[in-house]
């Protein structure tokens, strides 16, 4: 049996995809979870063989997770499967130790098919955002640049955005220069909304 554990916060999507895992015959959901903070704890209590993690959840998100498991439970290993196909949800999924990436409007036998190749040690990557990707730059920010973009897409002034990451405002102001240039945009919080399409934030 492959034992799944999926966290997703839509309740919806978390009960629709336990029900079609457990018709297959060589599947066991063991936990269905809400909330990423509550994931290390039930995969160390349920042991899964596969982590089927949404990008986006209160608390941690699926990436962060994904990084955690790796270390904490590394047996256990990860997919990810989200709404976002972005190129740079992708890449980050992958350096944070994820060995799949599927996208929720797949069709259902390709994610069985991940869970199934994941299982036996190999990697699956959705195959259009495996080709997007191909044709994407890496991210181009630093980790500076991207916290500054963080801070800048909660709204704000310079001033506002420096004490929320504890940097001077000129520090700050070349750190959104830099970014804008960088995502060729033409205000802050175009290059903002830009790195976060992009997955980068």
């Amino acid at each position: 049996m492959i034992r799944v554990l999926l966290a997703d916060d839509q309740a919806l999507v978390r009960g629709a995809l336990a029900s079609m895992l457990r018709l297959e015959s060589d599947f066991e959901v063991v936990a269905e979870l809400g909330d990423g903070t509550a994931v290390l704890e039930a995969a160390r209590r349920t042991t899964p063989d596969i982590a089927l993690l949404d990008v986006q959840m209160p608390g941690r998100d699926g990436l962060a997770v994904a990084a955690e498991l790796r270390h904490a439970v590394p047996e256990c290993r990860v997919i990810i499967c989200t709404t976002f196909s972005r190129p740079g949800y992708l890449t980050r999924a992958l350096a944070a130790g994820a060995a799949g990436f599927v996208v929720k409007d797949s069709p259902p036998e390709q994610l069985v098919d991940a869970i199934r190749r994941v299982h036996s040690g190999l990697r699956f990557i959705d195959p259009g955002l495996a080709a997007q990707a191909r044709e994407i730059a890496v991210n181009p920010l630093t980790d500076r640049e991207a916290d500054v973009l963080r801070a800048t897409a909660e709204g704000g002034t310079v001033a506002d955005i420096a004490r929320a990451v504890g940097l001077s405002t000129g520090t700050v102001r070349n750190h959104l220069v830099s970014a804008i240039a960088k995502t060729q945009a033409r205000t802050r919080a175009e290059a903002a909304r830009l790195a976060e399409q992009n997955g980068w934030l």
